[in-house]
């Protein structure tokens, strides 16, 4: 008895209503939100300020609203200082060092011409098959904001102007994200909400699949309004239709983990095949005899572009499907934290292990992008000043991406998040249409649908049980819901800016993004309430 009373006093309760009136609590929570949202979005503040601005208002409640004692505020930062260090970071910057060698070895030009000579000259094309098909294969290999980065740089490359091009990379980086990184998001959600994994894939695979088709289109009119649909409509058809149906089988037969890789390169194939044997009219605003047209690149340099790019793919797919990342793994369980905060809506103790994979998929980019090095004998010099280079680019970027995950780790232990969600739950049946604002929410904290479905899958799921509606839905539907929301996250717009000289200058991304994002997030609701309630046989039960 003695010992379950000491027990007891080592663990702290989240208080699920601080203020004793639980709307009011939640308003409260979202104020760190807020703060971010209205720098970034309002203010047009860089993502550093923003993000510090965010973490020191959240530090601030957990302590003095909820309660929560300075130990356990200190240690969930350091967790979640770590996490983004390692689970992202390492990621991004091995991604961006691969980047950053293809162009001093020429090979990035390479690909951009060849790109140039493909899509014809005409911005619509371009968008789609560097922003949504390039983007995706990038995204189902890395993730983490470092697809945006690249093709963002390529579309500048080809002539957009910077703002433009980061809009339009951080649109197309939505739909493949929930299969990103190897299909990581779903194995997480699977793994925190203990439903089958392949049944979870099957129904994201057949939510964002309806949006997959209609994303191309949608970039076109971002780039070229009305005029660019009707110009490339062709492309937009073939470009969403073949990756929504490949997204869609493959995730329903195979499961999440092949799901981008293929999406993306059945797409690419199918758009460059519609290529050969047709071409767009001239934009309105091109003059055909002052552009010149791009000359053909032999097959021998057309290899030698996609090779890096190739290389990651192999090298990724493999690393997943040979288990290369649980060897070695050390288990640390953070002080204090692990098991010290009873999360109060579930009645459960809260693990803090963070998990350090010395193989993690980082690690694999690594792999890849040595390889490249040695493929094409890049001498030992270029490849370490390719490095420098990509430290100098992060450098700013990257605290911000450790203020805002350190931010959305602090809301999650102090309950700040549970404080939210226990209020947005209250909206009965219309919570399958909350539900992917549960995820926008999360994904925009963490700027990871991963991290996303770790915060809110459990709820999601005890909501379902609450209303008597399909768990699985609500499930899926917190991580389509959540990939909307990554296009103003700031750790995504952080290193997505980094190659385009538009570091400092995320607020006014964020602000030309934030409705696009709202809107595509309300399409995925619409599109669970008429799962919930109109085809409930749509999705597995």
């Amino acid at each position: 008895m003695n010992a379950v009373f000491c027990l007891l006093l080592l663990v702290w309760p989240q208080p699920l209503d601080p203020l004793h009136w639980l709307p009011l609590s939640a308003v409260v929570a979202a104020v760190p939100l807020f703060v971010v949202l209205c720098l970034m979005g309002l203010l047009r503040k860089g993502s550093l300020l923003a993000s510090g601005c965010g973490l020191a208002t959240a530090l601030i409640l957990a302590v003095f609203v909820w309660g929560m004692p300075v130990s356990l505020a200190s240690w969930s930062l350091i967790y979640g200082f770590a996490f983004a260090a390692w689970s992202i970071l390492w990621i991004v910057f091995n991604a961006l060092w691969l980047y950053n060698l293809t162009i001093d070895v020429g090979l990035f030009d390479l690909l951009r011409s060849w790109l140039q000579n493909r899509a014809s000259g005409d911005p619509c094309i371009q968008a789609t098959l560097v922003a949504f098909c390039f983007g995706a294969l990038l995204e189902g290999n890395a993730g983490f904001g470092a697809p945006v980065a690249i093709t963002a740089c390529l579309l500048v490359a080809l002539g957009f102007q910077a703002r433009r091009a980061v809009l339009v990379s951080l649109l197309a980086n939505t739909v493949p994200v929930a299969f990103g990184a190897v299909g990581i998001p779903i194995v997480a959600l699977a793994g925190v909400t203990g439903l089958d994994i392949m049944k979870l894939s099957i129904a994201v695979g057949r939510q964002l699949p309806l949006v997959s088709l209609l994303l191309p289109a949608y970039l076109v009119l971002v780039v070229d309004g009305v005029s660019g649909l009707k110009r490339t409509w062709p492309v937009t058809v073939v470009s969403g239709f073949s990756f929504a149906i490949t997204q869609f089988a493959v995730s329903n037969i195979w499961g999440p983990y092949a799901t981008d890789v293929t999406s993306s390169l059945v797409s690419i194939f199918a758009t460059v095949l519609l290529l050969r044997f047709w071409s767009p009219r001239p934009a309105v605003t091109e003059s055909p005899d002052d552009v010149a047209a791009p000359s053909q690149l032999p097959f021998r340099q057309v290899l030698a572009a996609w090779s890096p790019w190739i290389l990651l793919s192999v090298v990724i797919v493999l690393w997943s499907y040979l288990r290369v990342p649980i060897r070695g793994q050390v288990l640390l369980a953070i002080p204090s934290l692990h098991n010290g905060v009873l999360i109060t809506l579930y009645h459960k103790s809260y693990a803090a292990i963070f998990v350090f994979q010395p193989l993690t998929s980082g690690t694999a980019v690594l792999v890849a992008t040595l390889v490249t090095a040695l493929v094409f004998r890049i001498p030992a010099r270029t490849a370490a000043l390719a490095a420098v280079k990509t430290v100098r680019q992060l450098r700013l970027p990257g605290i911000a991406v450790l203020f805002i995950v350190g931010l959305a780790y602090l809301y999650n232990y102090s309950g700040m998040a549970y404080t939210l969600g226990a209020a947005l739950a209250l909206v009965g049946p219309a919570f399958p249409f909350v539900s992917s604002f549960l995820g926008w929410v999360a994904c925009f904290l963490s700027g990871s649908d991963t991290s996303s479905n770790v915060l809110f899958g459990n709820l999601q799921v005890a909501a379902a049980h609450q209303l008597q509606l399909n768990p699985i839905l609500l499930a899926a539907t917190n991580s389509s819901g959540a990939v909307m929301g990554k296009m103003i996250s700031p750790q995504n717009i952080a290193v997505g800016v980094t190659t385009v000289g538009l570091i400092g200058q995320e607020g006014q991304v964020l602000q030309r993004s934030f409705w696009h994002s709202v809107l595509l997030a309300a399409l995925i609701g619409l599109i669970a309430c008429l799962q919930a309630y109109v085809v409930p046989g749509m999705l597995p039960h």
